[in-house]
């Protein structure tokens, strides 16, 4: 008789940005895999949200764009489980679509800083932290990005440049690091979630979804976000063992809306 084993059976994570949406929803399916998280957010909503989840997963409240935060959660997996096999760098902050014309110049330079510390520089962190545990299992690191790493208006003129950076941040560290960690990214695009806006501009939490988005969207709807679970497992599995440097795109077809109509049969008869 056989035992079923998940794909991620024996895999030590630690993944960032984990108190709720894309993150939550993601480590959720990895210990339904097999691994065992630990779960980063700034927020210690992380604790409760976990909470059903037992020993597989350690909560940890930590501000992932200080060098301090990235190194404790990197110390909670190495000395709970002696190992650390990937790195999920998913935290990340909205500019709520804001133009750069609609942004007070005096007010500029503070809300880059604070969008650029959480969308770019705590991935760099993550991932400078993590690295000698991860070269010691040959392991990987998955950042994510978003439509807005390779399109414009999936957010503001901040938010656009920093997701655009995660892009190079993926395909430069895949460089560095190669062979011995793979380094992958992933792309939503309209997700079901809530981001933190940015307090420089007075920004609340921005809904990502708004009325008629699916229509717009080729594949016709709104996906859960359990749609997305899928790619992060991939890419920490051995089924992703060539794959480095690459963003993969989960956008309901977004990127190749058609300019008359969203998809070639939408409305047909």
């Amino acid at each position: 008789m056989t035992t079923a084993t998940g794909r991620l059976d024996g895999r030590v994570v630690v993944f960032t940005g984990a108190g709720g949406g894309i993150g939550l929803s993601a480590v959720r399916r990895f210990v339904g895999e097999g691994a065992r998280v630990v779960a980063v957010d700034i927020s210690d909503r992380v604790a409760e949200a976990t909470a059903d989840l037992g020993d597989a997963v350690i909560p940890v409240v930590a501000d992932v764009s200080t060098w301090e935060g990235n190194c404790a959660a990197v110390d909670a997996a190495v000395g709970a489980w002696g190992r650390l096999d990937v790195f999920v760098g998913n935290a990340g902050i909205t500019d709520a679509a804001r133009p750069l014309e609609d942004i007070p110049g005096e007010d500029l330079a503070r809300a880059f800083h604070e969008l650029f510390d959480v969308n770019v520089l705590a991935l760099l962190l993550g991932a400078r932290a993590a690295l000698p545990a991860l070269v010691e299992s040959r392991g990987s690191i998955i950042l994510t990005g978003s439509f807005a790493s390779s399109h414009a208006a999936g957010g503001g003129a901040l938010y656009t440049a920093s997701k655009h950076a995660v892009l190079g941040v993926v395909r430069q560290l895949a460089y560095e690091l190669a062979p011995d960690v793979r380094v992958n990214g992933v792309a939503p695009g309209v997700a079901p979630t809530r981001l933190k806006g940015l307090s420089a501009l007075g920004q609340e939490a921005t809904d990502s979804v708004l009325d008629g988005t699916a229509a717009i969207l080729p594949l016709q709807r709104v996906p859960e976000l359990s749609d997305f679970d899928g790619a992060f497992v991939m890419l920490a599995s051995d089924d992703a063992a060539i794959m480095t440097g690459a963003m993969v795109t989960i956008d309901s077809g977004l990127s190749v809306r058609g300019l008359s109509r969203p998809g070639g049969r939408v409305g047909a008869s």
